[in-house]
């Protein structure tokens, strides 16, 4: 009896493996845009300004001239502190101080 609960254990992790693994590739081709302004310090994904090499270097939270790669179609409605909106080119504010 215990052989096959085992069984039943590993079969049932496997297939939940697999049903992750096929549903990664289809989120994966979901269209993506360049949102300015809204990823976190350290977060985004290129374009950190001046003195930044490229992703993961934003110095400040919505650095308005870093970018981060959203759905597509979401930028400009994305819901951030103290009224900030997402923008599909840099923007000048929340920049690092010198």
């Amino acid at each position: 009896m215990s052989h096959s609960i085992k069984t039943l254990a590993v079969a049932g992790s496997l297939a939940a493996a697999l049903s992750a693994h096929v549903v990664t590739p289809a989120s994966a081709q979901e269209a993506k845009e360049k949102c300015f302004g809204v990823a976190l310090a350290g977060q985004n994904d290129c374009a950190a300004g001046p003195g930044t090499t490229c992703a993961g270097t934003s110095k400040v939270d919505y650095q308005g001239n870093a970018w981060k790669l959203v759905p597509a179609g979401t930028c400009a409605t994305m819901e951030l502190p103290d009224g900030r909106m997402g923008a599909m080119e840099a923007l000048d504010r929340d920049l690092p101080q010198g």
